[in-house]
């Protein structure tokens, strides 16, 4: 092997070429004045083009987008959103900001998605929405959820941070629900740095969220330093939508190189004789993204030290491994007098015994190969 291949070799990084250079370079250079918006504008556009809606508007992050459509939406005390426990705090912490409670229910244990059926069952009076997340790529039961949300009359929010080339019956990901909301941060599969973007197919929702994204001036106000409501700062910059006009070229190349290194490590996993207990996979009339790849190396166990041990020696070696999410149930912020719901039982199994693995644009083979055979070495130790 050569030397490149002991390299240190990291979870995840953006594919920048020459096209995001010269374009957030022009932005740097001319977007000002006049012009201050061009790309802004043309990201939107794109984007919403991209994915088959009517709306858009880029924010400074997808918590920012989520939290300006969730206050759109009316959610605020004593309201109650349904989402899954496993996720990062992002999705979240707007309801908190709002005011609302998260109501956290388990997962799949093969899409690692909200349980459609745990949702059902959670549904009060106090259930003002429900967040789909689609996470590391994988899609949520859209055709159960939205039966679920249209039967009692409340609306189903997408997060999907992190699931930009996810197509579901046809559909892309983010552009099923009330609205979507995409995270653009330097770890997923297409980026702007920072940043996200709101899209809706509801006119009445966009201009809300419009106005609130810009210290709530409303479209068409033509009297100056005059806020129409208290609003937010949540734009993003014309340098950064720059970057994505760049990325945007380029999206089908960089979601084809994500599901194109998934796929090398399920045949490295197969060729090593490793059988996994689940890993990212495309369900009948669904492709996904795969922005991040994740494997299952054992049976869910809520005992198990598999994943920590695992991480710990790859590091050792170079390699940046990241852990499965952790039930947010047990995190700090929610814990309940220590003890997790006893319905989140794929939340808390599944961690102990899952990885993320490394899964950059420009991993190569004997790189993927070289995580592969540690992996098969430390669960010869630790498995």
């Amino acid at each position: 092997m050569s030397d490149t291949t002991f390299r240190k070799i990291p979870y995840t990084k953006p594919s920048i070429t020459e096209l995001e250079v010269q374009y957030a370079t022009d932005a740097a250079a001319n977007g000002w004045g006049e012009h201050c918006y061009d790309y802004i504008i043309r990201f939107e556009e794109e984007f919403k083009a991209h994915l088959g809606v009517k709306y858009a508007v880029a924010t400074s992050s997808c918590t920012g987008a989520l939290h300006m459509g969730m206050h759109a939406l009316g959610i605020g005390p004593e309201d109650e959103v349904i989402m899954a426990d496993t996720n990062w705090i992002a999705t979240a912490a707007p309801i908190v900001h709002l005011g609302a409670k998260p109501v956290f229910v388990d997962i799949l244990p093969d899409t690692w998605c909200l349980d459609p059926e745990q949702v059902e069952a959670s549904i009060t009076p106090k259930t003002k929405a429900i967040v789909a997340v689609h996470l590391y790529g994988n899609l949520c039961d859209m055709n159960a959820l939205l039966a679920i949300g249209e039967h009692h009359g409340i609306p189903v929010i997408e997060d999907a941070a992190e699931a930009v080339g996810s197509i579901y019956y046809g559909k892309r990901a983010g552009s099923m629900g009330n609205f979507g909301a995409f995270s653009f941060h330097g770890t997923k599969t297409m980026t702007t740095g920072e940043g996200g973007i709101f899209v809706t197919n509801n006119a009445t929702l966009y201009e809300q969220v419009l106005c609130l994204s810009n210290h709530g001036r409303a479209r068409g106000q033509t009297k100056q330093f005059w806020p129409d409501t208290v609003g937010f700062k949540y734009k993003m910059s014309n340098v950064q939508a720059a970057l994505g006009c760049a990325q945007l070229v380029r999206i089908d190349t960089l979601v084809q190189r994500k599901r194109a290194i998934l796929d090398k490590y399920i045949d490295q996993f197969c060729s090593h004789g490793i059988k996994l207990w689940g890993v990212n996979a495309d369900k009948p009339n669904c492709s996904v993204g795969a922005w991040m790849v994740n494997v299952v190396l054992d049976q869910p166990s809520k005992q198990s030290m598999l994943s920590s041990l695992l991480q710990d020696f790859l590091r050792s070696h170079g390699i940046d491994a990241r852990p499965f999410f952790h039930p947010l149930s047990s995190t700090p912020p929610f814990v309940s007098n220590g003890s997790p719901p006893s319905e989140s039982i794929f939340s808390y199994s599944l961690p102990p015994v899952s990885l993320n693995l490394p899964c950059f644009h420009d991993i190569n083979d004997d790189q993927i190969e070289r995580v592969v055979s540690l992996v098969k070495q430390g669960l010869m130790s630790f498995g």
